[in-house]
């Protein structure tokens, strides 16, 4: 706790090592703040992608689409046929047989509105909700293939997976780039630490010479610009949050960027994450620098 305190309130004599103004210490805030926003927005990408992604998979599990063979004369049997089949089966919540209008709005993108159904040997299709116990997909697919010849269950499998996995590598990306904007203000700091120690040397020597071990004059730096990665970031946090707020909402994708539930930690955390790096990125360049001089 006394370490926490020293860090907040700072040795008046020993700050005097460190310019409170100045090139290094406006870029470290500024870099600071640009970092922060980026992994705000980084961050909320690659969440929303992934709860989009999660539903979207879900809704799949849920449901799967039955295909009865094109024949005209045998639509109706198989169509009865097909949903005794289903509301006998443990883990079917309900069937239902798409209308003529439903499937004409299906297949329009690749055919157009006026696409003649009544004219055209067209499968009927069966939409199936499946309950939270589901069915088992292999069963029924060989219990309707018995029953109906030429019957197709599609249980979005197909779609689904291609799109967890998706979702996973987006997830990936948002994390890797998390860790280079972290590294990029780790070095960014590190830099800045050299400079104010290389530019303050005469300084250093001065205060060495009186008697200043370099744990005292390494705690100057690393006070000033842990504040300063800390005050930057939360700048750039809450630029952030923002922009993520004034986002167009017109629906799809956009209406969901953003923080929700537990997500809304990283926001909290983001300041006091650089603030960490900004410590640890400063101690070691002060350290570095300081035994150079020696």
């Amino acid at each position: 706790m006394k370490a926490l305190l020293d860090l907040i309130v700072g040795d008046p004599q020993a700050d005097r090592v460190v310019p409170p103004t100045g090139i290094t210490a406006r870029l470290t805030v500024f870099v600071s703040a640009v970092m922060a926003f980026l992994a705000i927005i980084a961050l909320a990408l690659s969440l929303s992608t992934g709860r989009v992604a999660d539903r979207w998979a879900d809704e799949l599990a849920q449901a799967a689409t039955l295909r009865l063979p094109a024949d005209p004369e045998l639509a109706s049997s198989h169509l009865i046929k097909a949903l005794e089949v289903l509301e006998t089966t443990p883990g079917v919540a309900s069937a239902r047989a798409l209308s003529g209008e439903e499937q004409q709005e299906l297949l329009a993108p690749w055919f157009g509105d006026d696409l003649p159904l009544d004219t055209l040997p067209i499968p009927q299709l069966v939409e199936i909700i499946a309950e939270d116990a589901p069915y088992d997909v292999e069963g029924l697919r060989a219990r309707l293939s018995a029953e109906i010849p030429g019957a197709v269950l599609d249980d979005h499998a197909n779609w689904r997976d291609p799109l967890l996995a998706a979702a996973g590598r987006v997830r990936l990306i948002g994390w890797f780039v998390i860790l280079l904007i972290g590294a990029s203000v780790a070095a960014m700091i590190t830099l800045a630490a050299h400079a104010s120690l290389a530019a303050n040397a005469q300084v250093i020597r001065v205060l060495r010479l009186v008697g200043a071990r370099d744990v005292y004059i390494a705690r100057a730096f690393v006070r000033r610009y842990t504040l300063r990665a800390g005050l930057g970031a939360i700048a750039g946090v809450v630029l952030g949050l923002i922009v993520l707020q004034v986002l167009p909402d017109g629906g799809g994708f956009f209406a969901e960027v953003g923080f929700e539930g537990a997500g809304w930690i990283w926001p909290v955390v983001m300041p006091l994450l650089a603030a960490i790096t900004g410590f640890f990125a400063t101690r070691a360049a002060a350290f570095a620098r300081l035994r150079e001089q020696t």
